[in-house]
């Protein structure tokens, strides 16, 4: 039950910030759709832990050069997810709310991508693996 109670949360999570970014774009006042190119941060945010997961077969090592390294790539993605809205702002290719609200949206986003790797990432009988 608390895996599907999770499952729940994480889905509702990525709804509210699905829906903040999509505000950010489709308001009247914004109307433009240039911030939607964060989804592509969205998809490959999670690759590097993927690829160091299957290279790395210590899982009992504190540390490893490979899963430092993921961690290095997958923080240049979102800052790069969090700076992308900010310089579209910046040469006035959006508004600052739509700025804000895609802000909004990647900070939930992310948050919900955090808590699925937390919540499945476990190697107990309940994993990702499975989905």
């Amino acid at each position: 039950l608390v895996p599907f109670a999770a499952l729940v949360a994480l889905s509702f999570s990525g709804a509210i910030g699905l829906t903040f970014l999509m505000l950010g774009c489709a308001l009247e006042y914004y109307g433009v759709y240039w911030p939607l190119f964060v989804l592509i941060f969205y998809f490959i945010c999670p690759i590097p832990h993927f690829i160091a997961k299957r290279v790395s077969d210590d899982s009992d090592a504190a540390s490893s050069a490979c899963r430092e390294l993921a961690y290095f790539f997958t923080t240049g993605i979102v800052v790069s997810a969090f700076g992308f809205p900010i310089i579209l702002a910046r040469v006035e290719a959006i508004k600052w709310g739509a700025c804000g609200l895609v802000l909004a949206g990647n900070a939930v986003i992310f948050l919900t991508i955090l808590g699925f790797f937390l919540v499945f990432g476990r190697g107990d009988d309940f994993s990702w693996e499975q989905w």
